[in-house]
């Protein structure tokens, strides 16, 4: 997944740039309106994260040239502006999302996986892999169409990893995007282990075809297993 940093903060710039990299994203960045512009010209991105005050212009006039282009798709604008106007003119202008500083980076990461995560869906509300269903909207999980009841992080851990199902997953990565803020004041990863163990059994039970493994010292992997 290719994203493009629109940001003439270099601190801010460099902070995003260095924790989407370690979500594995490939990270191009620009500093100004017209560096930005020459960018969006040539190449397309999956995901582009837009600041409105940029030196030489506007994120909204780049925002404008991307729906001439027919690219505005995937645009998230970050801004210190926090005035209805500029939040409903980049809305109108394709923007998916709107985040005002200042942000956790962890609350960026997850409006990122959003806005992939509706772009891969295809505006679908269910994931449906081997034999279960998961339910996005509903928050239910089904294995051959009978319902296994998840906790909320047990729901929100299998959804990450259907997203990025046969990919590793780090420990560090899971715990950012299912505890965000929270994850500061955890002095280790035992609770994810237990989460993950609870979750396991609970596919094993159910006999869902998938499981997920452990990458020992890394994190873990969602594969499908076919029960015959």
């Amino acid at each position: 997944m290719k994203v493009l940093i629109v940001e003439d903060e270099k601190d801010l710039r460099e902070t995003i740039a260095t924790s989407l990299a370690k979500e594995h994203f490939v990270i191009e960045t620009a500093k100004d309106f017209y560096s930005a512009s020459e960018k969006m010209e040539i190449y397309d991105y999956d995901c582009i994260l837009l600041d409105i005050m940029l030196p030489n212009g506007s994120g909204l006039q780049l925002l404008e040239q991307l729906k001439k282009q027919g690219k505005a798709g995937n645009v998230i604008i970050i801004s210190a502006k926090n005035s209805l106007y500029d939040k409903l003119k980049g809305l109108e202008l394709g923007a998916d999302d709107y985040l005002t500083k200042p942000f956790h980076i962890a609350e960026l990461n997850a409006r990122i996986k959003a806005v992939l995560r509706r772009q891969k869906m295809d505006g679908k509300s269910t994931i449906e892999t081997a034999n279960i269903v998961l339910d996005i909207k509903d928050r239910t999980f089904s294995v051959n169409k009978k319902n296994i009841p998840l906790n909320r992080k047990e729901f929100d851990i299998l959804n990450y990893f259907l997203f990025n199902k046969n990919r590793l997953v780090t420990k560090a990565a899971l715990a950012e995007h299912v505890w965000g803020d929270y994850i500061d004041k955890m002095d280790n990863y035992d609770f994810i282990y237990y989460q993950i163990k609870n979750l396991r059994k609970k596919l094993s039970e159910s006999k869902a075809e998938i499981e997920i493994e452990a990458v020992y010292g890394i994190g873990y992997k969602l594969v499908e297993n076919e029960i015959t």
